[in-house]
Formats: structure tokens, C-alpha cells, sequence
């Protein structure tokens, strides 16, 4: 079964703890994909629709965790959204992949959760994204990758850090509060999630859905 990665042009990364008020663009329809990396098995439009699909389930399942998210942490603080996101965060995502129809995860290198740990595909993406970001990349030029293998679409998308995220996910010693840490221990005795700084991969959207 033959199998090709695409990188397309978006300016849409999505992060970790953000909500829909922190001003992201979620629309991308001046963009255009690379044309140097077009494989000539699949048209130009096909990409520019399996692109589009991938963001649309990306962004509509962030804006469902996001809301909550956001709702949480104003109700309690960073001990209600880490009691939130060991809860109900895996069951909305599911109920998103559900939805569309689509295996739908968030992974990390570094899970807080083992159930989000990446496999070996996930791994390359996320070093990509993290070479990206090493090489000064931002915004626009934080692109998803997009795998073609057979009959399926793999969709990869950063999630990079912002300042929401460190509540949760920084310095143990400057940024993470003593009582958030103790809840972090006692609900995830294995977490790897901690000791980030802003503007930095987190994990990946990691998407898998049938070509149309």
C-alpha cells in the first residue's frame, strides 16, 4: 500500500488550551497549497478538500474542549480544568470522532494521560513540528501534514503552548501551583506533561478519516 506525506499551507495551528476568544483564524480559503508538492496521483483539489475537512474536524472538536475548558478554569481555577480534562475531555473528543465519522485524538510525546501517548507516526510528526518551531516558524508556516495511505487521509496539526496551558502544563517550580501540582500527581501519578514555556509543541491533532 503506497503511502505519501503532503505539507500544506495553513494558518491554523491549534493549541492546546486556547478558547475561540483568543482570536485564532480558523479560515484559510486564500491560502493555497504548495504546488511543488503535489503527488500527481491526487489533484490539487482533492488535497485543498482532504486539508479542509482535516481543519474542520480539528477546529470544531477545540472549540467543543475549548468552551469547556474556559468555563472550567473561570468556575475554579486550574484544580477545575484538570478535574475537568480527566473527566470529560477524552468523552467529548470521542463524541466528536463520532460525529464526523473519524478516528480523532490529541498525542503528545510527553502525555499527561498514557491513553494520548503517540505511536511512531505521531513521534515524526510532532519532531517535524518541533523542528519547525527551532527553525523560527510561526503562524502561517506551522503547516499541517497530511498522509495519504490507501483509502485513509492522515491529518496532523500542532498544538503549541500559550500562556492558558502553563497553568497546567509549565515550571513546576515558577509557573504551576503547589495545589495544582498535588491534584496533578493524584490524578495522573504518570504525567510527562510539565516544564513547557510558551510557544512550543505541546503534541499534534492526529486525525485519521476515509478519502471522499
Amino acid at each position: 500500500m503506497k503511502k505519501l506525506i503532503l505539507t500544506l499551507i495553513s494558518p491554523l495551528f491549534f493549541m492546546a488550551c486556547s478558547s475561540p476568544e483568543d482570536g485564532q483564524n480558523l479560515s484559510n480559503d486564500d491560502q493555497k497549497t504548495d504546488s511543488t508538492m503535489i503527488n500527481q496521483e491526487l489533484s490539487k483539489e482533492e488535497l485543498e478538500r482532504y486539508r479542509e475537512i482535516g481543519i474542520q474536524y480539528a477546529s470544531t472538536t477545540q472549540k467543543a474542549l475549548g468552551q469547556k475548558l474556559t468555563q472550567a478554569l473561570s468556575k475554579g481555577g486550574a484544580e477545575h480544568a484538570l478535574q475537568f480534562c480527566n473527566i470529560q475531555a477524552m468523552p467529548i473528543t470521542d463524541s466528536m470522532a463520532n460525529l464526523h465519522n473519524a478516528e480523532l485524538s490529541r498525542v503528545s510525546d510527553r502525555p499527561r494521560n498514557q491513553s494520548n501517548t503517540a505511536n511512531a507516526n505521531e513521534l515524526e510528526q510532532i519532531a517535524h513540528f518541533k523542528q519547525l518551531l527551532a527553525d523560527g516558524k510561526v503562524g502561517t508556516e506551522l503547516q499541517p501534514n497530511i498522509k495519504i495511505d490507501g483509502d485513509q487521509v492522515h491529518f496532523y496539526s500542532p498544538i503549541v503552548t500559550n500562556a492558558m496551558c502553563l497553568q497546567c502544563h509549565g515550571s513546576k517550580e515558577e509557573m504551576i501551583q503547589p495545589e495544582t501540582l498535588a491534584l496533578i500527581s493524584d490524578l495522573y501519578p504518570e504525567d510527562k506533561a510539565t516544564g513547557y514555556q510558551a510557544n512550543e509543541v505541546r503534541g499534534i491533532w492526529s486525525i485519521i478519516f476515509e478519502k471522499q
